[in-house]
């Protein structure tokens, strides 16, 4: 049999064995594994025969054919088995005495059901072998086979390896829907899924189902599970759709694992992928991951190691991410009518076969149409007849994936259940007005009364209402449970988590009349606004906010002046923000910016708050110019309507001052922050937020400027303020962490931004999650930190990790990934691959070239850092017109005694020494040690590094006498202030030339 193991394990090699023939259904695919294998384990020769009944084959026939097997046939009852065909009771029981009754020595069975079964069955003698232990259900296994049974064998660890009893669950077990008791075909897909899992090398066990909408990929995968999943320690099904949700339901199997973590999620999932990889503490595992469209969002997130994953998708392209494809089609015609005939018993094979003609053989649209059709007293030819004419002319294919027939088959169920149960449809068309796929309908349930509209109040607070529409819904397919286990009773009757197939979706949103839709609309937007967690800031929330975040689309919820509406697109805006989601804010906020506009007029006070959130979230991926006209237009507004004291117009100034720093205009926008910052504590004193969000701008433009000790002693102030007016943890306490280690570590006191930065990094990756924007930048600057600590490889290590997730989480062109990856090519040319260097540095170059005005400080820098690259490939000519550029232009933007331009001045000088200009080195390297002396002090570490060039600088010269004065100055300071086994200090005393490599800062 294809999909069992055949291994033999004889006790009496050489002799003549025993023979049976195990004929079984594939629903029962498990119990012969399990039966196989012990009779193996005890000489048995087993053959394995997979029950197959097509239905132009008399019963009688098919028996006589199975007593051409070898041996006794041992025959697994269970309703599955009886039911193909499909076969009634009747002809089964008139096969079964004319076939089996006269020969009963031939035949043995085992019934592992409590399902009604055919009488005639007797003849059988069927021993049970449900409601009981692995060892009972053995022992009554061999005594109706009449073979000894051993207890003894069963101690050896050879024999504990086999396959799982199938009446015991896998230890762990989450998310599986309910078994299909319809399941109709698709053997040969099973069991190629089955041989590619098991023949995959650890880490390469992953197959994916893909197909149109509606072909069954999800009914495949769970039938998957319930025919091989006994094989496994741990079977876990989570919903893939939406990458937010996905993190969140693999990481609740950490505590299924007894994986020791904390409650954020984000740890959670860190140590459930790491388990898995490991297999440990289980090896055999399980994983399903339903409806994972959009391979892009979450490929990285697979787990890898020992056990297997089977995704199901519309999407083709997992093949290019470790994934080997299943294409599931269209049933067979022979599939789709056992299926309609199994679904809709009254209709004959030739009527099966016209229905499944016209539906094309999709399953969703047979299992819908042949459930209902079933209990109508309309005919198949009548049916179809509809199908032709279409239903008001109106026959419209809605999608590439829809077939033609579908929309007119709908409007026939449609009415179907609205002269039933008229309820039904109503809550069918308020789940159109969330996104299809999993409906958080306990949102509406969670709405007063008075909120509702009466056509809805009784559906939604009367729960046998709720029961009967729901029930009306599941029986004809139209609906799903999400977790039928997990829900129980209690989450049929409460209906908290229905699936709506997107196919169903949209012919039920498109088939409504106006006034069903207005009403229904504004239940959904209120049900979204109710369920609000009201705080955007925190990462406690952020389930919440991603739960209802897809919604907001569908519930149409920017053409609405409802207050509470509207303050949770501002809240969904905010928390995409400080989530990261910046792609999916920017388009929000795009679209609300053209509603309201339209809908508010162009002044309106919501446009500005809209212009606040917009603004955030353009300018993280660095969309300066465009904010500072934003910004500029309300911030002018705002004073001219309100006056310079209102706080709505300190925030848009506030946010102007940052697109002055993104537009490199710094002394402008430090002007600004202090002005908001005097102005914000005058209205509210000190400690408020707003003040310190304030105090913490200052510090940046500070830092910009060069003037890191007045950063520090800011950021120093900010972080402690925030410590006690909000918490440890909260996201803006870590922020003012991260920025204080920043100045530290520019201020050369490594060891004090490493201890600082190393617990940050711990506690963001708690609170933010490993991922978020923030903790990739409490990471980089670690990795910084070991980096100019000495520790090369860890910081390597980190900085490769910090890139790879930036451009993933914010991509390519993200400011913040284009800060990592400025540093990565720094760090790959010094110690990496030259080439690869190049490559990053040109790209961060051109970037920035694209993304910012020409003389920005960051393009100056950008050049500097290539030039280093072009002096170590040998291009010295090119790389020292380059440099000389990046000097020039970056006086000009800060001015010559900024570190930034010290640090261009000081690669400049090694390239005017290879192109053979000492003098013009020597002139350089002396004004840059004074420059540097005056605006960072003798002993800052780039101060250090001048006077280290410039020490060589004179030595080429030939002014040696004052070439070893300046030297060994620079060296007893060097020692002083990094000690004497410093990475710098060895490579100043070997007389290495030091470099400088430029730093984009955040704005």
């Amino acid at each position: 049999m294809s999909g069992v193991r055949t291994t033999v394990r004889s006790t009496d090699r050489g002799a003549s064995r025993q023979a049976v023939t195990v004929h079984f259904a594939g629903f029962n695919r498990a119990w012969a594994a399990w039966i196989g294998d012990r009779l193996e384990r005890r000489g048995i020769r087993v053959v394995y025969l997979r029950w197959d009944s097509p239905a132009d084959v008399p019963l009688v026939d098919l028996l006589r054919d199975l007593k051409l097997a070898e041996g006794r046939i041992l025959i697994l009852v269970s309703e599955w088995y009886f039911q193909l065909g499909p076969r009634t009771h009747e002809e089964w029981n008139v096969a079964l005495r004319e076939v089996v009754a006269p020969d009963p020595s031939r035949f043995a069975a085992v019934s592992v059901t409590a399902a009604p079964v055919p009488t005639a069955t007797a003849v059988l003698a069927p021993v049970n072998l449900t409601n009981m232990g692995a060892e009972e259900a053995e022992r009554r296994l061999l005594d109706r086979l009449d073979l000894p049974y051993d207890t003894s064998t069963q101690q050896s660890d050879d024999f504990a390896r086999g396959p799982r009893f199938p009446a015991a669950m896998p230890e762990v077990w989450g998310g599986v829907p309910r078994r299909n008791t319809r399941f109709t075909g698709r053997e040969s897909l099973l069991n190629d899924a089955y041989h590619l899992l098991q023949g995959a090398e650890p880490g390469a066990g992953v197959v994916t189902f893909y197909g149109m909408s509606g072909v069954g990929k999800t009914q495949m995968a769970a039938e998957y599970v319930y025919r091989f999943g006994s094989e496994y320690d741990v079977v876990w099904w989570v919903n893939a759709e939406k990458r937010v949700t996905y993190r969140r339901l693999l990481a609740e199997l950490a505590p299924k694992l007894g994986l020791q973590t904390g409650q954020e999620y984000g740890e959670r999932l860190r140590a459930v992928r790491d388990s898995l990889r490991r297999g440990d503490p289980y090896g055999r595992w399980l994983l399903i991951l339903d409806g994972a469209d959009e391979p892009d969002q979450i490929w990285d997130l697979v787990p890898t190691g020992p056990g297997h994953v089977i995704i199901t998708s519309r999407n083709p392209e997992w093949t290019e991410h470790n994934s080997k494809l299943l294409e599931v089609p269209v049933y067979d015609r022979d599939e789709s009518v056992a299926f309609i005939r199994r679904r809709a018993p009254r209709l004959t094979e030739v009527e099966a076969d016209q229905l499944a003609e016209a539906l094309e053989d999709l399953p969703l649209l047979l299992d819908q149409t042949a459930g209902w059709l079933n209990d109508s007293d309309l005919s198949v030819r009548e049916y179809i007849a509809l199908l032709d004419g279409g239903i008001d002319g109106d026959v419209v294919k809605v999608s590439a994936d829809f077939p033609l027939a579908f929309q007119t088959a709908w409007s026939i169920l449609l009415n179907k259940l609205r002269d039933t149960v008229p309820e039904s449809v109503d809550l069918l068309r308020l789940c159109t007005f969330f996104a299809p796929g999993f409906i958080p309908v306990r949102l509406l349930r969670e709405m007063s009364s008075e909120q509702l509209p009466e056509q809805l109040a009784g559906l939604l607070n009367d729960p046998l209402l709720w029961n009967r529409a729901i029930n009306q819904l599941r029986q004809y397919s139209v609906v799903r449970l999400e977790s039928h286990e997990a829900a129980g009773d209690e989450g049929t009757a409460s209906g908290e988590s229905l699936y709506l197939h997107r196919m169903v979706h949209q012919i039920v949103h498109k088939d409504m009349p106006d006034e069903d839709r207005r009403e229904f609309i504004e239940v959904v937007r209120q049900a979204l606004a109710a369920a609000d967690p009201r705080r955007p800031t925190d990462p406690d929330l952020w389930p919440g906010y991603a739960e209802i975040v897809p919604h907001l689309k569908y519930a149409d919820v920017l053409q609405t002046q409802d207050a509470a509406v509207q303050r949770l697109v501002f809240n969904c805006l905010r928390y995409m923000y400080f989530s990261g989601e910046y792609n999916a804010g920017i388009k929000l906020g795009e679209r609300a910016m053209d509603a309201w506009r339209a809908l508010l007029g162009p002044v309106h006070p919501r446009i500005w708050e809209l212009t606040y959130h917009y603004t955030n979230l353009l300018r993280a991926v660095g969309d300066y110019a465009r904010t500072e006209g934003l910004s500029r237009a309300a911030s002018e507004h705002l004073k001219a309507e309100r006056g310079a004291q209102d706080l709505e117009h300190l925030r848009a100034a506030g946010g102007l001052a940052a697109d002055l720093r993104g537009l490199g205009r710094y002394d402008e926008a430090l002007e600004l922050s202090r002005w908001v910052l005097v102005a914000y504590r005058d209205l509210l004193g000190e400690q408020d937020s707003r003040s310190l969000n304030s105090l913490n701008n200052l510090a940046v433009s500070q830092r910009l400027l060069g003037r890191y000790e007045e950063a520090l002693n800011i950021d120093r102030q900010t972080m402690e303020a925030r410590r006690q007016l909000l918490r440890a943890r909260h996201p803006w306490t870590l922020d003012s962490e991260i920025s204080y280690a920043i100045d530290l570590r520019l201020l050369g006191r490594y060891t004090e931004a490493e201890s600082i930065q190393s617990r940050n990094v711990r506690e963001n990756r708690i609170v933010m999650g490993e991922d978020n924007p923030q903790t990739l930048r409490a990471e980089y600057n670690l990795a910084l930190c070991h980096y100019r600590g000495g520790n090369r490889e860890e910081a390597g290590r980190i900085l490769t990790r910090v890139l790879e997730r930036g451009e993933r989480v914010l991509g390519e062109t993200d400011p913040v990934t284009l800060i990592f990856a400025s540093a990565q090519s720094c760090f790959t040319r010094e110690h990496g691959d030259i080439d690869q260097a190049r490559e990053l540095s040109e790209a961060v170059g051109a970037r920035y070239e694209v993304m910012l005005a020409e003389g920005h400080p960051f393009i100056a820098g950008a050049r500097s850092n290539q030039a280093l690259i072009l002096r170590n490939v040998g291009e010295r000519e090119y790389a020292h017109v380059m440099v000389e550029q990046a000097v020039a232009d970056m006086t000009s933007a800060v001015g010559e005694s900024h570190p930034w331009t010290l640090g261009c001045a000081l690669n400049a000088t090694a390239l005017r020494n290879l192109v053979g200009d000492t003098e013009g080195a020597a002139a350089l390297s002396r004004d840059t040690v004074s420059l540097a002396i005056e605006s960072l002090g003798r002993t800052h570490p780039l101060t250090l590094s001048a006077r280290i060039a410039h020490a060589a600088d004179l030595r080429g010269l030939r002014d040696r006498r004052q070439a070893e004065k300046v030297e060994l100055e620079a060296l007893s300071d060097l020692e002083a202030t990094l000690g004497k086994q410093h990475v710098h200090t060895i490579s100043a005393r070997s007389r290495h030339r030091p470099f400088w490599d430029f730093e984009p800062q955040t704005t």
